[in-house]
């Protein structure tokens, strides 16, 4: 349902942004679905991550002025072409930027910042084991793993994808998703195994990431899009995919001498901003000389029908990198 509701006045220390771009996540299929973990009360827009640029500025905002350009991070509420939101949401991105590649950073590259260097630990020279390479946080995680040296395998789920994560973006090898990649990297990595792992699929995969992990090896977990396959919730498939994901005893961990962690990046944005905002600021500025560059595949329009196709898109694992809702001017 689309519809159109009063935009309310900029409150002290709110800002009203005009949205330009909205990345698409997985979670918000999973927020659709009722499948993630804090879903707000109907009725609501899904939506993480938007850029475009400043209209009205509230009182006691003094670090932003009409028409500055931004990006911002919510809980949900982006599928919107305005909205009213605290000033402390928001962060610069580079001149030169377009909207659309903006919007593609925020939550695919911090998503991968956390997961390999704050929870991973992830240090040149290691292997590093990226579940879902040609997805939009994929393929910020091979990139930055590429550049801070450490040696990438990936999986993906078609031909097309695993060419472009191997030749396009540095990766050491990338199998097949579909079936067989853990014989596959346990070949590749022989006695070595992998240093760390990053998990956003859950079920089978997890159990599989553990068994290839080194000693002081990381397991780092942030998604079940096991459990939303193709076009339907199918809740079978997702409560199936719920049991198979291993549960971690504590006790577990000691004998292979290995950790398990894991993130949810907007819980941890509003939680630990001073954590985050030089992370971003580091990936824009790589971004802005071409060391990292965000990998949108498509965009759709800005507007309902636009919103089910492009969820329609992620459902289908169609997309390689980010898919993006662009509002048409004005």
């Amino acid at each position: 349902m689309q519809r159109s509701v009063p935009l309310p006045d900029p409150a002290p220390g709110e800002v009203h942004l005009r949205v330009r771009a909205v990345g698409v996540n997985f979670g918000d299929l999973a927020m659709r679905a009722g499948l993630y973990g804090t879903v707000p009360p109907r009725p609501y827009s899904p939506g993480f991550e938007v850029a475009g640029e400043l209209v009205r500025i509230g009182a006691d905002v003094s670090d932003w002025q009409p028409g500055d350009s931004a990006i911002a991070l919510l809980r949900h509420g982006g599928y919107a072409h305005d909205v009213v939101i605290p000033a402390q949401q928001l962060f610069r991105y580079p001149q030169g930027l377009t909207p659309v590649d903006a919007a593609a950073v925020p939550v695919a590259f911090l998503t991968a910042w956390v997961a390999l260097f704050t929870a991973g630990n992830a240090r040149a020279g290691e292997t590093t084991l990226v579940l879902g390479a040609g997805g939009g946080v994929g393929t910020a995680a091979v990139q930055l793993a590429v550049q801070r040296g450490l040696r990438v395998v990936g999986t993906a789920g078609t031909v097309k994808k695993r060419t472009f994560v191997t030749e396009e973006l540095g990766a050491t090898a990338c199998f097949d998703s579909r079936g067989g990649w853990e014989a596959d990297v346990r070949r590749l990595v022989g006695d070595r195994r992998v240093d760390l792992a990053l998990d956003p699929v859950g079920g089978a995969a997890t159990a599989s990431c553990r068994r290839l992990l080194a000693p002081l090896g990381r397991l780092v977990f942030y998604g079940l899009s096991d459990a939303m396959p193709g076009r339907s919730r199918q809740w079978l498939r997702a409560a199936w995919a719920w049991l198979r994901t291993p549960r971690f005893h504590p006790m577990s961990l000691i004998e292979p001498n290995i950790g398990v962690f894991g993130i949810h990046l907007l819980h941890l944005e509003h939680k630990d901003r001073a954590t985050l905002a030089p992370a971003l600021a580091e990936i824009f500025q790589d971004v802005a000389t071409h060391r990292l560059r965000p990998i949108v595949d498509r965009t759709f329009p800005l507007d309902r029908d636009g919103a089910v196709a492009a969820h329609r898109y992620l459902h289908e694992r169609r997309n390689l990198g980010k898919v993006v809702l662009v509002r048409e001017q004005p």
